[in-house]
């Protein structure tokens, strides 16, 4: 059997050295945040998909697309680079957090990021991107950049990051986690900051709105979470998950927080331990360890669904016992999101996205388009 001779006088080294360096850097992104973009469709499969990625961009999926285009499946490993609907520049660094404000088509998308920024676009204008590229010429109606401090002679500390983002759209609020170990309150339609709450000694991770108390709750990497009172901007409540002696962790950070429908119960993830509070009480209920560290969680009504640094996704009752743990694509989930129908997308390394049916099987997986 011949050997194939390969004609290399039109060999082109500096082409192929950068589809080698594309290839890492697609194979080294992070989709930090996923969520399902608002709709009255009871059907998930026609619903699109909203990522921010490590590489600064904000990007819609038709998840129904990627189901015709068979993107892949979590064992197989041939995982297809899905066409955006949208794909936008939000950042000048890592996007870290997306989110909406208010309902429908009339909704802002939300974005923040490293660059200190919370960027906003109407929804009906990514509705109305024809083309993927089309979302490099939207403009955002919200640009917000976090305050600098004033340190020795006059000099300005860098702009703080932000981590994470929460909405109170009834009363036009945002508020943002940010690096400075401050939580900030914007005015969507001011674009000013309407309240700062400080108290934290380390930088923020994540926030929640606890909007039927008019309250929010911070987690940091101080190793606590601090209830606020958005009247008056004054820590009401910490809760020191540092307090745990059973870890071996020295005051693990708290990385993530989530809150059921009800508002009174409070979900922790802070290093290897996932812990369930009952707020009215202020009083920790059940406290689990993991195999790994906990980088996301959410209520699914009375279960808790967390995922962090292994590729799973666990099911959790309110006892803090498993009662399901599913394989997912990413080596390390940072981020979980539920459909109103069950369905749920998870997100991590590799800019992988994991769509998993209400009934455990995955449905697809695809690899988010790189800038």
């Amino acid at each position: 059997m011949g050997v194939k001779e390969m004609d290399c006088r039109n060999w082109d080294e500096g082409a192929y050295r950068d589809s080698i360096l594309q290839e890492r850097e697609a194979l080294s992104r992070t989709i930090f945040r996923t969520v399902f973009a608002p709709t009255r469709n009871p059907n998930p499969n026609s619903d699109l998909i909203v990522t921010a990625s490590s590489d600064g961009s904000v990007a819609s999926y038709s998840i129904s697309s990627c189901l015709a285009l068979g993107c892949g499946n979590v064992r197989g490993q041939n995982w297809l680079v899905a066409e955006p609907h949208c794909l936008i520049q939000g950042h000048n660094g890592p996007a870290y957090d997306v989110k909406f404000c208010g309902n429908d088509e009339d909704a802002l998308l939300l974005s923040c990021g490293d660059d200190g920024k919370i960027r906003g676009w109407k929804w009906k204008e990514i509705l109305a991107c024809e083309v993927p590229v089309q979302g490099a010429k939207l403009k955002p109606v919200l640009d917000l950049v976090n305050p600098q401090h004033k340190g020795p002679w006059g000099a300005l500390s860098p702009i703080p990051e932000n981590n994470a983002i929460a909405v109170d759209s009834q009363g036009g609020s945002i508020y943002a986690a940010a690096g400075d170990s401050c939580a900030y309150c914007w005015d969507v339609e001011k674009s000013e900051i309407k309240m700062v709450f400080k108290g934290h000694s380390n930088y923020l991770h994540c926030v929640v709105a606890r909007n039927s108390c008019n309250q929010i709750i911070t987690g940091s990497e101080d190793g606590t979470a601090r209830i606020w009172d958005c009247r008056s901007g004054k820590c009401i409540q910490v809760i020191d998950l540092g307090k745990d002696k059973t870890s071996k962790e020295s005051v693990p950070c708290v990385s993530c927080i989530a809150l059921d429908a009800s508002e009174s119960w409070l979900a922790c993830g802070n290093g290897r331990s996932l812990s369930l509070w009952n707020l009215p009480v202020y009083e920790c209920i059940s406290r689990v360890r993991t195999n790994s560290s906990i980088q996301d969680v959410i209520f699914d009504d009375n279960q808790i669904l967390a995922v962090g640094a292994a590729p799973s996704l666990t099911r959790f009752d309110m006892k803090g016992d498993i009662l399901s743990q599913i394989h997912c694509a990413p080596q390390s989930v940072f981020s979980v999101s539920l459909h109103p129908s069950g369905v749920t997308a998870v997100s991590g390394y590799g800019g992988l996205v994991d769509i998993i049916s209400q009934f455990g099987s995955h449905l697809c997986t695809f690899r988010g388009k790189s800038l």
